[in-house]
């Protein structure tokens, strides 16, 4: 006769649990993170509130649009938002970066006609339609002859032909229409440009002074690109993360040092896959997310993800699959840009976004649960076969985390799965080793607790965490106690459910060196 089993499997077999591990569909919580953008479309309290209730873990500012004055107010709606709704919300402010982009055109648009001839001319203003001025006053002097030149985010191709100090004659490859201030890519072309427009510096300042969580720096080249935006912040008191895209051909050749600096990497895909052959992308999207799992550093897939949905109410079959390979592949967070920012239905497709990772994430979690939570275990009818690890495991320590921590994480992981256990609770002030937690992939939901309101917005980011405030103490019995009031409260906990705990004792040589099992 079998024997009778309590509901969290403690009167099993190890067998038993093991098997009858996958996460309870009861209280499923998507992991992957949605970043969305503030524009027109959603810019009013009403909105922002609407779009927190449908999922948004973090919201974008595009510093590229809108002033001063409307991200100052869409930052005061989400603070008070997150506040009334007692939910961390992280705000992302991305700056522009050194973006060329075409003057004003005759007309305002013009028709590159293939086979035909252009010339980019010196100055502000053109009036002929066959030649074109551009924000960036060096461009003629760092054109060679056999440079591309992309317009309209690569849906137009030129190559140049000649050059003298006054032009540069290029011969339309690809035609199309193009338009005034439309962006220009030059795909190969080293450039002298700074890191870093006067515009933004004021508005990585002003970023610093408001308590902005993250700061994105656009077109990233190299390591001390994203060093000195990190020392900018730094000096004027922000503890705001940096987050470095990747969109020039330059980041991926220093891919691994780029990554190390930052606090955080964006798969910018809208330029990056014009400043590279569009072909290559799949691939440089799942190269980028690997050496963000080697360096734990969080990291968002972003550009044309739900693209149809600004106008459509569903997704197209590739759109859908495209975020749950970004998910797959191991990506953090997804973003959303024009779709919430213009788009006629920013709520929807906030709530498809989630709705795809959650059924991506059910299957993924049970296909692997075994190997995330101990690769010594095999999978339920798999005949004894290991699970096959499909990320790299991290193999350099996030800075400020200490080895003990990440060792006594790691160990707590496999305990987890061992005991199924509902919740992986870590107590952290600077939510690092919320980090740490998350770059291994556990299946078990994550709280991080913090008493720091900016380590718990930025926690906002990191996969599978939940970021829940807390009263700082070394008393792990009241830590655990204000764990179970809340996850009963909001359905995450059941009587006789466990939770496991990682913090620190207050004793030995550093970092969180206890790991405690509870028994709710």
């Amino acid at each position: 006769m079998a024997t009778p089993s309590h509901p969290n499997g403690s009167h099993a077999s190890p067998q038993q649990r093991r098997h009858a591990s996958a996460p309870d569909s009861s209280r499923d919580v998507v992991r992957t993170k949605v970043v969305a953008t503030i524009g027109p479309a959603c810019r009013s309290e009403e909105a922002i509130r609407s779009l927190v209730e449908a999922g948004v873990d973090v919201f974008r500012l595009n510093m590229a649009h809108g002033s001063m004055q409307e991200h100052q107010e869409s930052l005061d709606r989400i603070r008070r938002i997150s506040e009334s709704l007692a939910r961390p919300i992280g705000v992302l402010a991305d700056l522009a970066g050194p973006k060329i982009r075409l003057g004003e055109l005759p007309g305002g648009a013009v028709e590159c006609v293939e086979g035909a001839d252009v010339k980019f001319i010196r100055g502000s203003e053109s009036h002929a339609v066959d030649e074109f001025t551009t924000t960036y006053a060096p461009l003629i002097d760092e054109l060679s002859v056999g440079d591309s030149v992309m317009l309209t985010d690569g849906t137009i191709s030129l190559v140049v032909e000649e050059k003298n100090a006054a032009w540069v004659r290029c011969r339309v490859v690809q035609g199309g229409t193009v338009r005034s201030r439309q962006g220009v890519n030059l795909p190969g072309v080293k450039l002298s440009v700074a890191a870093m427009s006067a515009a933004d510096w004021q508005h990585a300042e002003w970023a610093a002074s408001t308590g902005v969580d993250f700061v994105s720096l656009s077109f990233v080249r190299s390591a001390v690109e994203v060093k000195l935006l990190k020392e900018l912040l730094r000096t004027r008191g922000s503890v705001a993360r940096v987050v470095a895209k990747i969109e020039k051909r330059e980041a991926i050749d220093n891919l691994e040092s780029i990554v190390d600096a930052a606090d955080a990497v964006m798969v910018a895909r809208g330029d990056l896959g014009v400043e590279t052959d569009v072909a290559s992308m799949p691939m440089v999207q799942k190269r980028i997310i690997r050496a963000c799992q080697r360096y734990q550093k969080p990291v968002i897939v972003a550009t044309q993800m739900l693209d149809s949905m600004q106008h459509a109410r569903r997704p197209t079959r590739a759109e859908a699959t495209d975020v749950a390979n970004a998910i797959l592949d191991g990506a953090d967070a997804c973003m959303l840009s024009g779709e919430t920012a213009i788009g006629e239905h920013p709520i929807l497709v906030v709530k498809m976004m989630r709705r795809i990772a959650n059924e991506t994430e059910k299957q993924y979690l049970a296909d692997r649960w075994h190997y995330l939570e101990g690769h010594f275990h095999a999978a339920p009818g798999s005949a004894g076969v290991p699970v096959q690890e499909f990320l790299p495991a991290p193999e350099f320590l996030v800075e400020g985390l200490h080895p003990i921590t990440q060792a006594v994480v790691d160990g707590a992981s496999r305990i987890a799965g061992e005991l199924d256990a509902k919740l992986f609770v870590v107590a952290s002030k600077t939510g690092v080793t919320a980090i740490a937690r998350s770059k291994r992939r556990g299946a078990v939901p994550t709280v991080g607790l913090s008493d720091d309101p900016a380590a718990l917005r930025q926690m906002a980011l990191y996969w599978g965490v939940t970021p829940l405030a807390a009263v700082a103490t070394p008393d792990a019995a009241a830590i655990l106690e204000h764990v179970t009031a809340w996850g009963l409260r909001e359905g995450r906990l059941e009587r006789g459910d466990r939770i496991l705990l990682v913090a620190g004792s207050g004793f030995g040589t550093g970092g969180h060196n206890m790991a405690l099992v509870h028994e709710v």
